[in-house]
């Protein structure tokens, strides 16, 4: 550098050398306006593109500039599905769509199955085993799209085949209370969705079993969203499912969930005790017969006190006494 140009750089007082470097730095910065348009524009600057495309007919998006290319995903829901134009094409390549590497290809299969689920559910029956597996493989996804739509697809799936898959559901049933159970909003929400769909769809008699050792997980998250579909899916038993079932064993369950460590189990504990309060006082035929002939001995508490702990019993009937106190007044 020239004696000159250094003179020159020595006069340049230090507020202004330090106001054009960090202009220059602020180059590489998204800016301070936090508009779609400024970061869209920010975005094309520096070669990122949106991981899930605007909302598009109401669909439900996120959007996160994190990674190259302009893949886009929409999270339609089920009554905006449209039908497959194709459907003997897009079977014969399901599978492998579905074990692609390619996770935007991944979420198109997955968004076919749901497809296929609502408009031609005959069709798959016989790869069903397969396609819930290539699901499940989805829910365990790091990348929050392939999650989402995998949960969605789930809700798809329990809608269309209901007690026809409840031998392929143990593991698709863990993915969604883990997924229930995490952090992210958005993924959280959805797989509550999902669970909801399938204490809808699959019949009570069958789900119940499934869902009673996760009550005992060590994870006590698990534990309170299997609590709550527990605790949902009951009362569509009926009076008379209820009797078949054994309200003794609903009511040793509910107890045992009223000192868990989540408000969410004891809540769906409360809950579903109540429920079982109101059928056991209404439906008289619940009771034993010799009971039935001294309704003394049949009485809620001391029915609760033959089949609890003592403790057991004094926590349920001290959450059931409230509603007892209504139905007398």
């Amino acid at each position: 550098m020239s004696e000159k140009a250094l003179r020159d750089l020595n006069t340049i007082p230090g507020t202004e050398r330090k106001i054009e470097s960090s202009s220059k730095v602020g180059l590489t910065k998204p800016p301070v306006d936090n508009s779609e348009e400024n970061i869209e524009e920010w975005q094309k600057k520096k070669n990122y593109a949106p991981l899930v495309s605007p909302p598009v007919n109401g669909s439900q998006t996120v959007s996160s500039g994190v990674e190259i290319g302009n893949a886009e995903v929409e999270y339609i829901e089920s009554e905006n599905l449209n039908d497959l134009e194709d459907v003997d094409t897009c079977l014969k390549t399901l599978l492998a769509e579905l074990d692609s590497k390619d996770w935007v290809l991944v979420c198109d299969a997955l968004n076919n199955v749901r497809r296929l689920s609502i408009f031609h559910k005959e069709t798959i029956l016989d790869i069903l085993g397969d396609v819930i597996a290539f699901v499940t493989k989805s829910l365990k996804s790091p990348r929050s799209a392939v999650c989402k739509t995998a949960i969605m697809t789930s809700a798809d799936i329990f809608s269309a085949y209901n007690d026809l898959i409840i031998d392929l559901l143990d593991p698709l049933l863990l993915q969604l209370l883990l997924k229930s159970s995490q952090d992210k909003r958005f993924v959280c929400e959805a797989a509550e969705r999902a669970l909801v769909a399938m204490t809808t769809w699959i019949s009570p008699i069958s789900l119940l079993p499934k869902l009673q050792p996760y009550l005992k997980n060590k994870n006590p998250r698990i534990r309170a969203k299997a609590a709550m579909c527990f605790s949902r899916s009951v009362p569509l038993l009926g009076a008379e499912g209820i009797k078949a079932y054994g309200i003794d064993k609903l009511i040793q369950v509910a107890a045992s969930q009223l000192s868990d460590q989540l408000p969410e189990s004891r809540e769906a504990a409360r809950t579903l005790l109540l429920e079982l309060q109101h059928v056991y006082v209404k439906f008289q035929d619940l009771m034993p017969a010799t009971v039935s002939e001294h309704p003394e001995m049949g009485s809620w508490e001391n029915f609760c006190q033959s089949k609890l702990s003592p403790l057991s019993a004094q926590a349920v009937l001290r959450v059931t006494s409230i509603a007892r106190e209504g139905l007398v007044s």
